[in-house]
C-alpha cells in the first residue's frame, strides 16, 4: 500500500528548514493561542520603542488601544497600515498618565531586512478557538511573524490530498471569520501538498481566485514545486521579508493586495544587478503577463540607487502615458515613491530641475521638445542642471516607444543615463529593421544585453495568460478569384494556391461585397465566441482592426446600414433574442491618425461622434478627441463596474493601429482582422490584446483574419516561432477536428453514464452520481470549446446529437443535484474527491439568457404592423419566448402576458391601437403594481412609503447586513401601534424591528424585485 508523508512529519521538515542558517527564522513552539500572540507582540513593541516608552510600559488599557488599531477590516487596510508613512508603520498611543501624553510607536519598518528592529519567528499549530456556539476550533499548520505580527501563513496537507485542499482550507477559514484581531494582519497564503506549492495574496474568502494561486519559478523560468524548496528559495530570510514589503503592491483602485510573480522578482532583481554595474539592457517579458506593474516596481526601486537622481518612464504616446500614469499612481498611493506625469514641456522641466528623487512618466514628443529648447544653450543654468542630470529610463514598448536614432540623440543630450527596455516582443536578427547607417537593427543593439525573459510560452504554462485560437477565414470564392484574373488578363494556370494568391492585389478585398461578408461573419456567426448567449452585460468585446482610416469608417457606415435592416446582409433572429442591440460599434484613431486626415473624414469622424455620444449620452467633439479615446477604452475594457451594465457597454471597435498594443482589456476575447498580414512583433502584439484572463468562459484569445489566408497562416506560424522560443505548439489552441473529437469522446461517456436526464435520479448512489458528475464536466467543457470554431454549425449539431438547449438545461440541473447530494454524502474536511472537481463552473451552455429588450421588440413589431404576413409566425414567436421568459421571472411575465393576450387576441384593437408603446405600458403597470406593494406594507408595517421606496431603490439582495435607507426607515417606524395590532405574534417592543424587516424584506426580495428585473 502506498504511503504518504503525514502532515505532521512536513511541518516539522518545513520549521526545519525555516529556522536553518544564520539569521534566520526563531521557532517559538510556546505560541499557541491569540493571548500567547498578544503578549509576545506586546514584548517585542515595548523593546523596540524603549526610548519613546522612557521606561514607562504600557498598561493595559494603553496596550488595549494598540490592538484596536490592529484589528483590521480587510488584508488591504492592514497592508495600507504597514507601508505606513515613509516604510515605517506606526500605532498612536493616549498614555493614561497625562503627564506622558500621545506617543507614536514603530511597529513595523519596510526596509529593515535581516536587521534593524525585526524580528523573525516562526510558530505551529495555532488554536483559533470558537467564538460561538455555531463556530468550530480551528488549528493552522504554519505561521510566520515578523516583530510578532502574523504576516505569512502556510497551509499542508500530504500528497494524497493536492493544494487545492489546502486552499480551500484558507477559503473556509476566512468564511468562518478566524482571521481577526491579529490576524487580520496577513498578507500572503502558502499552500502545498509536500509536492506542488502556490503562493497567493492574501484576500477574504469572497474575493480569493484560485486563478491567482502562482507557483514560484527560479531566474531561468524552471518550476520550484518542493514545499522544502519554495521556502528556502521564496520564505528564508531576506527573501520571505521581502515578498511582503519589495515584491508587494497595493493597488487602491481595485482595494486589493498584490504579490508580483517570480518572472516579475527576477527582472527586478536583473535590472537592480545591471544598475549596480552601470549596465544597460532590455526585459523580454510576453504582453499581458503584467509588464506595466513590472516596470513601476524596477522605475521605482531604480530611485533607491544612490547613482540616479531621477527616473523617467517613457511611454509612446498620448494615451498609453495616461493609462500608465492612472496605474503607477494607483501603485504608488501606499508606496514611498512620488509618481509625476508630465501636462506639457514646462512641467517636465520643471520636474526634472527640481531636486526631489521621484518617478516622473512622459512621452517622447515631450522628451523631444525639452531637447530643442535647450539643445542648443550650452551656458544655460537650466540646460546645464539637464545634461548633468545621472537618469534611468525605464521605456515600454522599447522597441517601439524611442527609435534608435531618437534614442542615440537623447543619449547625447543626457549623457549620464542608463536605459532598460521593457517588451513583449522583441526585435530579433530575424525580424530585424532595415538597415539605415550604423543605426541599430536589433533590440539587444539598441538597449543592451537581455536582462530576464518570460516568453508567452511560460506565461500559457503559468496561466498568466491564455493561448490563441487562429482561424483563416476566405471570403474569396474559387470561381470569383479565377473571374478577377480572366478580367485582368492575368494567367494562372498552373499555379499553386499560394502563388494565386500572393498575386492578388489589394483591391481584391477593397469593397462593401467583402465587408458585408465580414460583417455577416461577425454578427450572425459569431455568436458564441461573444458569448452572446449569457444576455446582456455578459458578453465579451471585440477589436476590428482594417488597414486604413478609410476602410474603418466604411465599415462603421455598413454596420449601421445592417443594424438599420437597410443591407443585404440582416441579424438573425437569434443573435437578436440573445443581445438585441447587439452589436454596439465605435470608431476610434490614434490623435496622429485624426490630424492627418481629410477634411471629409474629418465630418464623417465628426458623425461618428455625434452617434456615440446619443448612445451613451455624452458630449465629445471632435476637440476633446482624446477624452473621447479614454471613455471607447474604459467601455471596451469593463474594468470599471459601471460598464458591467448593458447600457454602457461597447461591442466592437474598429481601429487601424490605435489600441493593437499596450491596450491592457481583459474582457476583450476577440481580434477581427481585414488587412494584410504584418511582422512577427506586430502580429504578436495585435494578438495579446485578446489573451487576458478574465473570467471561466474565455478559453483562448480568438483570432479571425478575412485577408490572404495562407499567407497569414505562414506568418502566424513564423510569428509563434519567433515568440514562443519554439514551444509554439503549446500557444496555439487545437485545431476543430482535434477538439470535435474530444467533444465526442465526452459526449459518447455522458450518454454510457446517462442517455438522457431521465435517467439521472438524486436517490441513486452516491458512486453512480460521482460518475454522472465527471461525465459531464467534461461533456461541459468539451461542448463550450467547440462552439467557437466557425466550423460549428449550431442547428446541425442540435439535431444530431438530440441537445437542444432544453435537453441541457435539464442535465445542468441533474449536475446541480447530484453534485449537491454528493457533498452532504462527503464530510466537510474531506472534500477533495480525487475524481470530482468540486469547484468546477458550468460554461453557460444551454442557458439562454432571456433577454427583455427582445421581447418588447417582438411585441412592437406586432402591434407596428397587424396587417403584416407574418404577423401569425410573429405571435407565435413571441410567445415561445414569453413563455420562457415566464419561467425564469413569473411575477414580470404575468404582467406582459395580459398586456400581450390583449394584442394577439384582438387584431382590431391592435389596429386601433398601433400607436401602443408596449414598453411604456408595461412599465406603466410595473410602477402601478409597485405602488399597490408599498402602499399595502406601509399601512401594515406603519412605515413611511418615502422610506419604503428609498429602501427599495438602493435594495441588494447579495449586501450583507443593513440595506442603504434601513436604519432611517425602521427610525421613522410606528413601532408601538405595530406592536398593538401584532402582539399575539411579537409579543415583546424589542422584536417588532425583526419581524417587520422579515416580512418587507419578504416582499422586496420575492415581489418587488423580479418585476424591477428584466434580464435573467
Amino acid at each position: 500500500m502506498k504511503s504518504f508523508e503525514l502532515e505532521s512529519e512536513m511541518e516539522n521538515k518545513l520549521i526545519d528548514q525555516l529556522i536553518n542558517g544564520e539569521s534566520q527564522w526563531t521557532y517559538r513552539p510556546d505560541l499557541r493561542n491569540e493571548e500567547d500572540l498578544w503578549d509576545n507582540f506586546r514584548k517585542i513593541l515595548t523593546r523596540n520603542n524603549k526610548d519613546k516608552l522612557n521606561d514607562v510600559p504600557l498598561t493595559d488599557m494603553e496596550f488595549g488601544q494598540v490592538k484596536t488599531q490592529l484589528n483590521f477590516g480587510s488584508f488591504y487596510r492592514a497592508g495600507e497600515w504597514l507601508k505606513g508613512e515613509n516604510g515605517i508603520a506606526q500605532v498612536l498611543v493616549q498614555r493614561e498618565d497625562a503627564k506622558l501624553g500621545k506617543v507614536s510607536l514603530t511597529v513595523f519598518k519596510s526596509q529593515d531586512i535581516s536587521g534593524g528592529i525585526s524580528v523573525y519567528e516562526v510558530i505551529n499549530q495555532y488554536a483559533s478557538s470558537k467564538r460561538d456556539e455555531q463556530d468550530r476550533n480551528r488549528r493552522f499548520d504554519v505561521t510566520l511573524l515578523i516583530n510578532g505580527l502574523p504576516l505569512i501563513q502556510i497551509e499542508l496537507k500530504n500528497r494524497s490530498e493536492g493544494y487545492m485542499a489546502a486552499f480551500e482550507q484558507i477559503k473556509k477559514y476566512s468564511n468562518e471569520g478566524k482571521y481577526t484581531g491579529i490576524f487580520s494582519m496577513l498578507q500572503m497564503f502558502v499552500v502545498t501538498n509536500g509536492v506542488d506549492t502556490k503562493y497567493i495574496a492574501a484576500a477574504d474568502g469572497q474575493h480569493i481566485n484560485k486563478e491567482f494561486l502562482t507557483s514560484w519559478v527560479d531566474k531561468n523560468n524552471n518550476r520550484v514545486n518542493s514545499y522544502l524548496d519554495f521556502a528556502k528559495e521564496v520564505l528564508s530570510i531576506p527573501q520571505g521579508h521581502k515578498m511582503i514589503t519589495e515584491f508587494s503592491v497595493l493597488d487602491a483602485d481595485h482595494k486589493a493586495i498584490i504579490l508580483l510573480r517570480p518572472y516579475q522578482i527576477h527582472a527586478i532583481l536583473a535590472v537592480e544587478q545591471a544598475v549596480r554595474q552601470r549596465q544597460s539592457g532590455y526585459v523580454w517579458h510576453t504582453t499581458g503577463s503584467g509588464k506595466t506593474l513590472t516596470s513601476y516596481k524596477v522605475a521605482r526601486n531604480l530611485l533607491r540607487s544612490p547613482a540616479l537622481d531621477k527616473t523617467i518612464f517613457i511611454v509612446d504616446r498620448i494615451d498609453l502615458d495616461q493609462q500608465t500614469g492612472t496605474a503607477f499612481k494607483s501603485y504608488a498611493m501606499n508606496d514611498v515613491v512620488e509618481v509625476n506625469d508630465t501636462d506639457n514641456v514646462s512641467d517636465l522641466v520643471r520636474k526634472l530641475t527640481a531636486n526631489d528623487r521621484d518617478l516622473v512618466i512622459t512621452t517622447i514628443q515631450k522628451l523631444n521638445y525639452v531637447m530643442k529648447r535647450y539643445g542648443d544653450k550650452e551656458d544655460n543654468r537650466i540646460a546645464k542642471k539637464l545634461r548633468n542630470l545621472n537618469i534611468g529610463f525605464v521605456v515600454d514598448e522599447c522597441h517601439r516607444a524611442v527609435t534608435p536614432k531618437k534614442q542615440q540623440e537623447i543619449t547625447k543630450f543626457f549623457p549620464k543615463s542608463l536605459w532598460y527596455g521593457f517588451t513583449g516582443t522583441p526585435i530579433f536578427a530575424e525580424n530585424a529593421r532595415d538597415e539605415f547607417g550604423d543605426m541599430p537593427r536589433t533590440t539587444e543593439e539598441q538597449y543592451g544585453p537581455r536582462l530576464h525573459e518570460y516568453t508567452v510560452k511560460e506565461a500559457i504554462h503559468d496561466k498568466a495568460v491564455l493561448g490563441f485560437q487562429v482561424e483563416y477565414i476566405n471570403t474569396l470564392e474559387k470561381n470569383s478569384i479565377v473571374d478577377y484574373f480572366d478580367q485582368s488578363g492575368i494567367d494562372i494556370d498552373g499555379l499553386s494556391e499560394h502563388e494565386i494568391e500572393a498575386k492578388l492585389p489589394r483591391e481584391a478585398y477593397e469593397n462593401d461585397e467583402h465587408k458585408l461578408k465580414v460583417i455577416d461573419q461577425i454578427v450572425n456567426y459569431s455568436r458564441h465566441k461573444f458569448k452572446l448567449t449569457r444576455g446582456p452585460g455578459n458578453t465579451y468585446s471585440a477589436i476590428l482592426t482594417t488597414r486604413s482610416i478609410p476602410d474603418a469608417q466604411r465599415y462603421y457606415e455598413l454596420f449601421n446600414e445592417v443594424k438599420e435592416g437597410k443591407s443585404s446582409v440582416k441579424i438573425s433572429e437569434k443573435t437578436k433574442s440573445q443581445v438585441s442591440d447587439f452589436p454596439k460599434v465605435a470608431v476610434t484613431y490614434s490623435l496622429n491618425e485624426t490630424e492627418e486626415t481629410s477634411f471629409e473624414r474629418q465630418s464623417q469622424y465628426k458623425q461618428i461622434i455625434q452617434d456615440y455620444n446619443e448612445t451613451f449620452n455624452t458630449h465629445y467633439d471632435l476637440e476633446q478627441v482624446r477624452a473621447f479615446n479614454q471613455d471607447i477604452n474604459n467601455r471596451l475594457a469593463r474594468k470599471k463596474d459601471i460598464y458591467r451594465t448593458r447600457s454602457e457597454q461597447l461591442d466592437i471597435v474598429i481601429v487601424v493601429d490605435r489600441l493593437l498594443t499596450g491596450f491592457d482589456s481583459p474582457s476583450t476575447a476577440i481580434l477581427f482582422m481585414d488587412r494584410p498580414p504584418a511582422k512577427p512583433h506586430h502580429l504578436i502584439q495585435a494578438f495579446s490584446r485578446t489573451n487576458r484572463i478574465y473570467d471561466k468562459d474565455k478559453q483562448y484569445g480568438q483570432i479571425m483574419t478575412f485577408q490572404y489566408p495562407i499567407q497569414y497562416q505562414e506568418a502566424v506560424e513564423n510569428a509563434f516561432i519567433l515568440y514562443s522560443n519554439g514551444g509554439e505548439s503549446a500557444i496555439q489552441a487545437p485545431g476543430w477536428n482535434e477538439s470535435y473529437g474530444r467533444f465526442q469522446d465526452a459526449y459518447e461517456r455522458l450518454i454510457s453514464v446517462a442517455p438522457s436526464p431521465e435517467n439521472i435520479d438524486v436517490n441513486d448512489d452516491v458512486d453512480t452520481l460521482k460518475l454522472f458528475v465527471k461525465a459531464y464536466q467534461e461533456f461541459d467543457k468539451s461542448l463550450g470549446a467547440i462552439q467557437v470554431y466557425s466550423e460549428f454549425d449550431e442547428e446541425v449539431f442540435e439535431q444530431q446529437y438530440n441537445l437542444r438547449p432544453e435537453v441541457i438545461e435539464s442535465y445542468h440541473g441533474k449536475y446541480e443535484n447530484a453534485l449537491e447530494k454528493i457533498r452532504e454524502q462527503i464530510d466537510e474536511d474531506e472534500e477533495d474527491d480525487l475524481t470530482i472537481d468540486f469547484d468546477y463552473q458550468l460554461s453557460e451552455v444551454g442557458k439562454q439568457q432571456i433577454d427583455y429588450e427582445y421581447l418588447m421588440l417582438l411585441m412592437q413589431t406586432i402591434v407596428n404592423e397587424p396587417d403584416s404576413q407574418n404577423r401569425i409566425k410573429r405571435i407565435v414567436d413571441a410567445e415561445a419566448y414569453l413563455t420562457k421568459f415566464k419561467d425564469n421571472n413569473p411575477k414580470l411575465g404575468e404582467i406582459i402576458e395580459d398586456i400581450f393576450s390583449t394584442i394577439k387576441d384582438d387584431n382590431e384593437l391592435a389596429q386601433a391601437e398601433n400607436t401602443l408603446n408596449v414598453s411604456s405600458e408595461i412599465e406603466k403597470r410595473i410602477d402601478e403594481r409597485i405602488d399597490d406593494l408599498v402602499q399595502n406594507l406601509s399601512e401594515n408595517l406603519y412605515i413611511q412609503p418615502d422610506d419604503l421606496y428609498y429602501l427599495i431603490e438602493n435594495y441588494k439582495p447579495e449586501k450583507s447586513g443593513k440595506q442603504t435607507g434601513e436604519s432611517n426607515l425602521l427610525e421613522n417606524m410606528d413601532k408601538d401601534r405595530y406592536l398593538e395590532e401584532n402582539r399575539e405574534k411579537v409579543q415583546k417592543k424589542f422584536r417588532v424591528k425583526k419581524f417587520a424587516k422579515q416580512e418587507y424584506t419578504d416582499v422586496i426580495e420575492s415581489e418587488i424585485l423580479p418585476l424591477t428585473n428584466k434580464n435573467f
